[in-house]
């Protein structure tokens, strides 16, 4: 029996694999496993219907087994690993030869294991020598990210163990789907329910709006449902309110906070009826939101309050600033630092902290030190053993960097990340990728973007493989090897040691998880997410009793974990916290007469982000098959649309096709589709790539389609989409 934790979202339940002789033995040879649940704080014991199949896309038919490079006849062909990396290697150096180091770009994956993700940060800046890396975090958590450095001046998702939640008498939930995206987190909201304080925002009557009923004759809280694009506003309202009714905690904010007198002055702005008007949010409904805020703070007697945020409320072109109002909130309320109570992100991959700690972003090096910081350029250089002033400077966020290819960046490395279907506008990043010289893809099984490659290299798996996670509470996780990988696949450590090699690096690269461990330990020491204090050895010695003992960053050596943040100083110099005044902005595609109603997209229970894996799982595909298009019974009469009509959703981008769903649960001006299928019904042709000026984060949650019967639509040419 193997320990280990979930390969799915950043909630990382934990799991026990066990080899099972009744289900036979895989093609290969390798033995199948068995999944079941095991006791954890985050989980709870409990596994989604993700987890219980996990273990299926281990042995998926079309498995990658071998390196793959495409030959004279444009078809992918076996190779060698020698010929392969030896293949890649000449191309990188002739590339770099002919247009500078920076022609050369990396795009890395929230799902990497810690030591992959900081070994593919070394790799690009010390071998590669190129700014161009950033990762696909960049659409998952960069807004939060950049609201949490600028008030709190730490970006970890949660400041707080999530097993705080069920002690808070209130949650406010904006933009997050967690009933469907990870339901063993519900658990939480157990306690929240049950006191009539959990307030849920969403266009969508989502599982977790109706989470908000708790029976015909009594209410677990309340569903606000606001005009996508408006959290902001809303969030402003609320503020407004507090103020006006004189609900701040004002010793709390003249003690932590600097920034107050600015942001009470901007919120006199936003009041009740203006923001009701413009979210479509009742007055009403306003008012009995902050009534339960402030009476569940410890500054009026309540148990806790907290504010948590996803992406529907952060992936939007003014995501920061929207994140920054619901901080200032909870700060205004005296919430952060206080018990159950505080501002959190809601994290979505399962190693989306750790991965924008330890240098796949562009603009970090490990322990999330900035990379045009001299100090932190000599710390990190020292232990690489390499020249700072041979590190390169700052890159450009995700959505630039694919802008870049074709043109300025020549080549791209692909890890853990399937961008042909998870990236906005993806119809323009297709042609992006076709025009580069090399695309080398790391992969498990031929996702879409693996098939348009011109090397793919096989890797382990979650199961395959040691490693740590980060969850989405800042705790460092064991992930644990049960069986051996299929074929010829590699760890990417073996991957990106031998690619240094072929390259002629003599930067030293070990491929040993628990010797890279250490050494992302010493490179992370001193900076604001500190593992200095953590090895694989003493995560394994602490665990033993599979409870998860509270290994949350900062570690420092010779200090404690911190499971809890702020509850005497925030991470600024002065302790403070930094209040930001912030004014909404309308979406950048927003509503006109020829596109007259918005589209957002989302998750559903069964598949995962561009669903490379859970696609290929029967039981998942049985209860999730096909994309859809949810829309309301007035829109639909509106425009002749029946249940179960193929939809065309039509942006200035593209056009999605799927079958429609007539629901009364969705606003009658919006139209909601999943994300995780390519073709026809892939919803990124239609989302917008404008992005966030302060994180990068792209539009996704929000644009401007029209809608017809599929039947009656002139397909989009490829000169009217350019």
């Amino acid at each position: 029996m193997t320990s280990t934790h979930c390969p799915y979202c950043a909630l990382q339940c934990a799991m026990t694999l066990t080899p099972s002789t009744e289900e036979g033995v895989s093609v290969d040879g390798s033995v199948d496993l068995r999944v079941t649940p095991r006791a954890f704080p985050t989980s709870k014991g409990g596994l989604c219907h993700k987890g219980w199949t996990s273990a299926e896309v281990l042995r998926a038919p079309d498995r990658i087994t071998e390196p793959l490079v495409r030959g004279a006849s444009g078809e992918l062909e076996p190779a060698t690993w020698q010929d392969a990396l030896a293949y890649v290697a000449r191309r990188v150096l002739a590339l770099q030869e002919a247009h500078g180091r920076d022609t050369i770009g990396v795009f890395g994956g929230g799902g990497l294991t810690n030591e992959k993700a900081y070994q593919l940060g070394k790799f690009t800046r010390t071998v590669l020598r190129t700014r161009h890396i950033d990762y696909n975090g960049r659409f998952c958590m960069s807004s939060a990210a950049a609201a949490g450095n600028r008030a709190f001046g730490i970006d970890r998702g949660l400041p707080f163990p999530v097993a705080d939640i069920g002690s808070a008498d209130a949650v406010l939930l904006l933009g997050s789907n967690v009933a469907d995206t990870m339901p063993p987190f519900v658990q939480h909201l157990a306690g929240v329910r049950e006191r009539g304080g959990l307030v849920v925002v969403d266009p969508r009557r989502s599982a977790t709006a109706s989470l908000t009923d708790s029976g015909s004759n009594s209410t677990a809280g309340l569903h606000l449902q606001p005009l996508p694009g408006t959290d902001q506003t809303l969030l402003l309202g609320l503020l407004h309110l507090v103020v006006a009714e004189g609900l701040t905690d004002e010793a709390y904010l003249a003690a932590r906070t600097t920034g107050w007198d600015e942001v009470r002055r901007s919120v006199a702005l936003w009041w009740p009826e203006r923001v009701a008007a413009i979210t479509g949010v009742p007055e009403a409904q306003l008012r009995r939101t902050v009534a339960i805020l402030a009476a569940a703070s410890p500054a009026r007697g309540g148990r806790g309050a907290m504010i948590l945020s996803g992406r529907g409320s952060e992936q939007h072109s003014d995501g920061t600033d929207t994140v920054t109002a619901a901080i200032n909130l909870a700060l205004a309320l005296g919430l952060p630092g206080r018990p159950a109570s505080g501002y959190g992100c809601l994290t979505g991959q399962g190693n989306g902290q750790g991965g924008r700690e330890h240098g796949q972003k562009s603009d970090q090096l490990p322990g999330y030190r900035m990379i045009d910081d001299p100090a932190a350029r000599a710390h990190v250089a020292g232990v690489w053993g390499v020249d700072p002033e041979t590190l390169p400077g700052k890159g450009v966020p995700a959505v630039q960097l694919l802008a870049k290819l074709g043109t300025e960046v020549r080549a791209l490395f692909v890890h853990g990340a399937n961008v042909l279907v998870s990236a906005p506008d993806a119809t323009a990043v297709r042609r992006r990728l076709e025009a580069l010289d090399l695309l080398v893809v790391c992969d498990f099984v031929p996702s879409e973007t693996a098939r348009i490659a011109d090397v793919v290299l096989p890797v382990t798996q979650w199961a395959e493989e040691e490693g740590t996670m980060t969850s989405l509470e800042g705790r460092v996780l064991r992930r644990r090897k049960a069986l051996d990988a299929p074929g010829q696949a590699r760890s990417e450590l073996r991957i990106l040691a031998d690619l240094a090699r072929a390259l002629g690096s003599a930067v030293h690269f070990d491929t040993e998880p628990a010797v890279v461990f250490d050494e992302l330990a010493r490179a992370s020491a001193g900076g604001k997410a500190d593992y200095s204090g953590l090895s694989h050895a003493l995560l394994d010695a602490e665990d033993a009793d599979g409870e998860g003992r509270a290994h949350h960053w900062p570690a420092p050596a010779g200090g404690n974990p911190t499971p809890r943040l702020f509850a005497r100083r925030f991470a600024h110099p002065d302790g403070k916290a930094r209040m930001v005044a912030t004014s909404p902005g309308a979406p950048a595609d927003d509503l006109r007469r020829e596109a007259p109603v918005y589209l957002v997209t989302g998750r559903v229970l069964a598949q995962y982000q561009s669903g490379a894996q859970t696609r290929r799982v029967e039981a998942l595909n049985a209860v999730a098959p096909a994309p859809f298009v949810e829309l309301h019974p007035h829109l639909a009469r509106l425009h002749q649309i029946d249940d179960g009509d193929d939809v065309a959703v039509t942006s200035v981008r593209g056009t999605a096709i799927a079958r429609a769903r007539i629901t009364t649960t969705i606003r009658p001006d919006t139209v909601f589709m999943p994300f995780h299928w390519p073709g026809d019904g892939m919803a990124n042709a239609v989302t917008n790539d404008a992005t966030d000026p302060i994180s990068g984060m792209p539009e996704f949650k929000v644009c401007a389609v029209t809608l017809a019967r599929a039947d009656l639509v002139t397909p989009l040419t490829e000169e009217v989409l350019v």
